[in-house]
């Protein structure tokens, strides 16, 4: 995971008119467009216009929709491109032979600031319809889509009909099942609390505020815990990541300070060259994810993400670049006791963990609280690495609980189920080592855990062998009182086996796993 937060990245964009409606924030916008005017006691009726003709399937729309710019064909498409900078309501239809193209860095709105004062700053939401397709250009390394503070993106695909997010290469029938790394990936940038400030101000405080790895200038973090940056929901995300320089990435999604009115679920990240998803602080709960061939860290999170997520299939590319490629990785970016405390929890999930180049499937360090239920790990490596990089009152992410610095003690496991080359991993941080011994009583604390077991997964990713007989815990049990997001199942991992639809349809298969009623990663639809 990355720790410098600051390097510099030019970022070449341009700019393009836009006639649109007005925005008033909320996340139910009206459509942009041109209206009709009537003319009352016109004694001539005005003549039906011409419909616009709908293409033949497989070839390129005549024009653009109102609000985006005709930059040609691009494969089977009209390529309509983005305003670098989105300032009031757009919408983006499913248009058959229409695909949306992202020319350098996308901003939606101007950053409003931690506490929504910030000077020139404007709210504006990116609306984009079901089966819309939006690509990064061939040369699009530094083509990434940015949602300011104050602003929201709404994209809210089908189980039938997903949005995608690629480049420009898939449209051309350049791809392949190992192609990575082509463009920048979706920065959601919100004002919840996060505990890395560039400043000098109390963590946590509508004055915490960092930039987002990666971008140079796209701030995060405030105050509001319930901020709202929009809904993701049945979208996939391909080939991104880009590698801006060593430890300087941008991912697939990429969560910065976003609150819990953010909403993630039904989301796969294929192929990101870095991680699939990496969280920054906030609130924001996440659900239904499917993590296919991420180069480093399947799922990332840091500096005082306190959420949820269930239901979390990762499976990660077989043949790692990356030194330190994790199922999930949780961290303090160094700062073990700053507050707000990461707080991690997470319900139903199935890492198929590939690499043998990084010492475990889970690495937790940093003085974080985890709490992890209903699980199923393989590797060819250890399954868990926990590290202490300090040492004050025990090591710090395994010492017991303390209420004056919101520790909540040791991790905590509940059935969950290890069948990897070994159960632990050590590592040596500032002469501190948690060692195996005590990593195995982390473990043996919790309930129905197994910890060398075998044969747990066929097909790839269907619980098998013990893990079909093993006692689920009631992940409901660790909602907040007066909240539902966690649910109860009656089986531990990600799926419950080939009766299990959550998965299907929306996502794209590939040689890293293939999904039933799922289209190639490397097609498109028209």
């Amino acid at each position: 995971m990355a720790d410098l937060k600051r390097m510099s990245l030019i970022l070449l964009t341009s700019c393009a008119a836009v006639a649109l409606a007005g925005c008033d924030g909320s996340s139910s916008v009206a459509s942009p467009g041109e209206g009709t005017v009537v003319v009352p006691g016109t004694p001539t009726p005005t003549p039906t216009p011409n419909p616009t003709p709908t293409p033949t399937p497989g070839t390129p729309a005549a024009d653009c929709p109102t609000g985006t710019s005709n930059v040609g064909v691009i494969g089977n498409y009209r390529s309509c491109r983005l305003p670098s900078q989105i300032t009031s309501a757009l919408s983006l239809p499913k248009l058959a032979g229409v695909a949306y193209e992202m020319n350098g860095r996308v901003d939606v709105g101007v950053d409003i600031g931690g506490a929504g004062n910030a000077p020139g700053g404007v709210s504006a939401t990116l609306t984009i319809a079901p089966g819309a397709i939006v690509y990064a250009r061939a040369e699009g390394d530094n083509d990434f889509l940015v949602v300011n503070r104050g602003s929201r993106l709404v994209a809210e695909g089908t189980e039938t009909q997903p949005i995608i997010f690629t480049a420009q290469q898939n449209l051309t029938g350049e791809v392949t099942d190992e192609t990575q790394g082509l463009w920048g990936g979706i920065i959601l940038a919100g004002r919840a609390p996060i505990s890395n400030c560039n400043a000098t101000v109390a963590p946590g405080s509508a004055q915490c505020e960092n930039v987002v790895e990666g971008t140079s200038t796209a701030l995060y973090g405030g105050a509001s815990a319930t901020d709202n940056s929009g809904t993701i929901r049945y979208v996939q995300i391909r080939y991104s990541g880009t590698i801006i320089s060593p430890n300087n990435e941008l991912q697939g999604l990429t969560l910065g300070g976003t609150g819990s009115g953010t909403t993630i679920d039904h989301v796969q990240v294929h192929n990101s060259s870095d991680d699939g998803i990496e969280i920054f602080g906030g609130r924001t709960n996440l659900r239904y994810l499917v993590m296919t061939g991420a180069d480093d860290d399947s799922l990332d999170t840091d500096v005082g993400w306190q959420g949820f997520v269930q239901f979390l299939l990762a499976i990660q590319k077989p043949n790692n670049t990356q030194s330190d490629n994790y199922a999930t990785e949780i961290d303090s970016n160094g700062n073990e006791d700053v507050l707000p405390r990461q707080r991690y929890n997470l319900a139903n999930f199935t890492f198929v963990h590939t690499s043998s180049a990084t010492n475990a499937a889970i690495r937790i360090r940093g003085g974080a609280d985890a709490r992890f239920v209903n699980g199923i790990v393989v590797s060819p490596v250890a399954c868990l690495n926990i590290v202490a990089g300090a040492d004050a009152g025990g090591k710090t992410t395994i010492r017991p609980a303390n209420p004056a610095l919101e520790d909540q003690g040791p991790p905590r496991f509940d059935s969950v189920l290890f069948g990897c080359a070994s159960p632990f991993a050590e590592t040596t941080v500032n002469n501190i080592t948690v060692t195996s011994a005590e990593q195995r009583a982390v473990f043996a604390a919790g309930t129905n855990n197994l910890e060398n077991g075998s044969g747990l997964l066929s097909n790839t990713y269907f619980p098998a062998g013990a893990a079909l007989s093993a006692t689920p815990f009631d992940a409901s049990t660790l909602n907040p009182a007066g909240t539902s997001f966690l649910v109860k199942t009656s089986y531990v991992g990600a799926v419950n086996g080939a009766n299990d639809t959550w998965y299907r349809g929306w996502t794209c298969s590939s040689n890293r796993a293939a999904f039933a009623t799922s289209a190639s990663c490397t097609a498109l639809p028209n």
